[in-house]
């Protein structure tokens, strides 16, 4: 099986990264897994012209199609992200917004392979589960147009530092389990 984990925020060493190196520990055994960060990745912003909804594509050129090429070779992909304003970090928004040639509401568009599995752990500074929930309900939003069946969730309130992380081990080993078995 492949798995492509990506870190949904900018930061390359954080708490989110910390989570990332986790579930790679946890899935990598028989599965080639691939772990990305959307701060290894220039994408332009996205100019809303709409010529993609005729093309299929995107006049820009950026590594929107190089990030979207991991989503292809995958079987599963599991989002890590954190809050930011109670959302997405902004670089992942810019990217979700870049794959509007991969969205399903209109023809033509580009598609992924079928069968995709997508897989969401959000996590947040806060006591609060609402804003972890925002999180995957974007992420989830995001698949769907993508037609990436989404098939687990987990959500990670009190979480500052990647510090914090080494007490959640057993909830992200839980969530792994999942990763692999469905």
């Amino acid at each position: 099986m492949k798995i492509l984990i990506i870190n949904c925020s900018p930061v390359r060493n954080g708490a989110t990264a910390e989570i990332v190196n986790i579930v790679n520990s946890f899935v990598n055994k028989d599965n080639d897994v691939c772990t990305v960060c959307i701060d290894e990745y220039h994408i332009n912003l996205c100019k809303g012209c709409r010529k993609c909804h005729l093309t299929a594509e995107c006049f820009q050129k950026d590594d929107v199609d190089k990030l979207m090429a991991q989503y292809e070779w995958a079987d599963k992909i599991v989002s890590v992200s954190p809050s930011y304003w109670a959302d997405i970090p902004g670089q992942f928004k810019v990217f979700i917004d870049r794959c509007t040639p991969w969205c399903n509401t209109h023809e033509p568009h580009a598609k992924l392979s079928v069968g995709k599995k997508g897989y969401t752990i959000a996590l947040r500074t806060g006591p609060g589960m609402p804003e972890c929930e925002k999180i995957i309900g974007s992420i989830e939003h995001f698949y769907g147009h993508l037609e990436i069946e989404a098939c687990g969730k987990l959500g990670l309130c009190s979480i500052e530092c990647k510090e914090d992380v080494a007490a959640r081990i057993d909830e992200i080993k839980e969530f792994c389990t999942l990763v692999l078995n469905s």
